[in-house]
């Protein structure tokens, strides 16, 4: 079973990469590092607003009020012990 890259693995990426070119500009040019921090901060608060609201993870209100029965939960997230 491989994995596959996906949208939200790729904003998580943006948003580190964004955080990471503000520090390199801090520190390569005469930009303030604060500055720079700042600015590509709020590009990575964009990513962030795009992942919430544009390519939200649900698609309808509906998917909201579903319940997901325990059996469906992947072990990782479920607060109970493993039956298995």
């Amino acid at each position: 079973m491989g994995y596959t890259v996906h949208y939200y693995d790729l904003v998580l990426v943006c948003i580190a990469a964004s955080l990471a070119v503000g520090a390199l500009v801090g520190y390569a040019t005469p930009i303030a590092i604060e500055v720079s921090i700042v600015a590509l901060g709020l590009v990575a608060i964009g990513f962030i607003l795009h992942a919430l609201f544009v390519n939200g993870p649900v698609d309808e209100l509906e998917d909201l009020t579903e319940e997901v029965p325990v059996e469906e939960v992947p072990q990782v997230l479920s607060p109970l012990d493993a039956t298995e």
